[in-house]
């Protein structure tokens, strides 16, 4: 208080107007003594604003949020430029064609098969061929900005002014890797087929790479996931059937296979009778219903026209599967979830056995009562919340699978039943198996396929 008194005291029409204020002065109004105090009091606030913070917080933080990933100190980026240009002033008038970008593409110190973005990105799908100057200035430009490979791949591969993957924006990338791979050399005889894989591997990536569902792959999520390694690999693996997650021939074949045979007329759409028919009727109408309903499909026709394209086909066969991972527990909980309202109420179900015990019934069957199987259930999940079962609840669990089976898939809710449960607890503990089990039936009926045709082919012969 003394130093406040002493700052309003240094003002010289204030110090005056107190001075008379104290001799009891009747021409001294207050409303005017108020003004001129509030005047000072502003002033000084000015100035007390433009004085240096000088605290603890304005010490710099160090930057902590590096969405194209964290810059690299020692890089040298013109000693690359020269790598790159060596390598293009091998080529015809400094001119490279897609045939030499393998070269370049190790220049870029990148794995080959990032060949065909890099020429696209460069201009290469337009003229058909990249001169070095637009190429290195591409290639400045992306490491200035990009500082890791998620950041690098996207920028190669995105539509100008996005910073996000779309299902159209890998078809180049793919299509070169159908050309110029060792392992589906085979695959130039049968031209037809090269849609339907490339197809097939960009479901797979935005499956088990775009983990938000928005159908655009972003930095983060392309870093998250095993995608680019799986794109260095190809390089190295000659048999692309060894990389089961994306580029597996044999698993496009399984797929390919199973929707051709639900597919009657082939026109590469199916209706709902046609899915019922997928594994001897064992997926329950109503399920099937919700699938139609547009609930985790992207084709808009789907809901309209109630068909079923082979790309949506290939995100059901593989959730259908492996109900083990965490994109097919989503895809099952939005279809059970009726409303959408992120709980699955004792009424969904109830909704969802009642035809389950009818099919029971037809087999002869005695289906267990709703409330028994519900507290099954319950004990199974074990909810955080009584009587309501969330989507973490049943990645918690490890045992959804068996949940999702109870109600809607007859055949695998009995082969569950008949299994000793100590042996699915077991399981379930024994978490992070090797091989998936989208993996173990992809094989198998990969196996049963290819003695199918061994044997038509044999009854041909005869």
């Amino acid at each position: 208080m003394r130093m406040r008194e002493l700052t309003l005291r240094q003002d010289p029409d204030l110090r005056k107007e107190l001075a008379l204020l104290a001799r009891g002065c009747d021409f001294v109004l207050p409303s005017r003594f108020k003004k001129r105090l509030r005047a000072f009091q502003q002033g000084q606030a000015q100035v007390r604003t433009e004085e240096p913070v000088t605290t603890a917080l304005s010490e710099n933080i160090p930057k902590f949020y590096f969405p194209q990933g964290r810059p690299q100190a020692n890089l040298n980026i013109d000693g690359l430029i020269s790598k790159i240009e060596k390598i293009f002033s091998q080529f015809p008038n400094e001119r490279a064609t897609i045939e030499d970008m393998g070269l370049v593409a190790k220049a870029c110190e990148c794995p080959l098969y990032w060949k065909m973005p890099l020429f696209c990105s460069a201009g290469g799908d337009r003229t058909g061929f990249v001169s070095v100057h637009k190429f290195v200035a591409m290639w400045r430009k992306t490491l200035q900005t990009c500082h890791d490979d998620a950041s690098k791949f996207v920028h190669l591969l995105a539509k100008p002014g996005c910073n996000y993957l779309e299902q159209d924006d890998f078809i180049p990338f793919m299509q070169d890797v159908v050309n110029s791979h060792a392992g589906l050399a085979f695959l130039k005889e049968a031209p037809d087929f090269h849609s339907r894989y490339i197809t097939t591997v960009i479901q797979r990536i935005f499956y088990n790479v775009n983990r938000s569902w928005t159908g655009k792959i972003t930095f983060s999520e392309l870093r998250k996931s095993n995608f680019l390694q799986n794109v260095a690999l190809l390089e190295q693996e000659e048999d692309v059937n060894q990389l089961t997650e994306y580029f597996s021939y044999e698993h496009f074949y399984v797929i390919y296979c199973k929707f051709w045979e639900l597919d009657s007329d082939h026109d590469l759409y199916i209706d709902q009778k046609d899915l019922v028919r997928h594994n001897d009727q064992a997926i329950s109408q109503k399920l099937i219903e919700r699938i139609f309903s547009g609930t985790v499909t992207r084709d808009r026709r789907v809901y309209k026209e109630g068909r079923l394209s082979y790309a949506d086909f290939v995100w059901f066969i593989i959730s259908e599967e492996d109900k083990k991972t965490d994109t097919s527990i989503e895809y099952w909980f939005r279809c059970m979830d009726l409303d959408g309202d992120g709980v699955l109420s004792m009424y969904e179900l109830e909704y969802f056995y009642d035809e389950q015990c009818q099919k029971l019934e037809a087999m002869a069957i005695e289906p267990l009562p709703f409330e028994d199987c519900l507290c099954q259930m319950l004990d199974l999940v074990k909810p955080e919340v009584e009587d309501k079962i969330t989507l973490r609840d049943l990645k918690r669990c490890k045992l959804a699978h068996i949940f999702f089976d109870t109600f809607f898939n007859i055949e695998k809710y009995l082969n569950h039943e008949q299994r000793d449960p100590f042996s699915v607890i077991r399981e379930a503990e024994t978490d992070g198996q090797e091989v998936s089990d989208w993996e173990k039936y992809a094989a198998e009926e990969y196996d049963i396929l290819v003695a199918e045709e061994a044997e038509n082919n044999q009854c041909n012969d005869v």
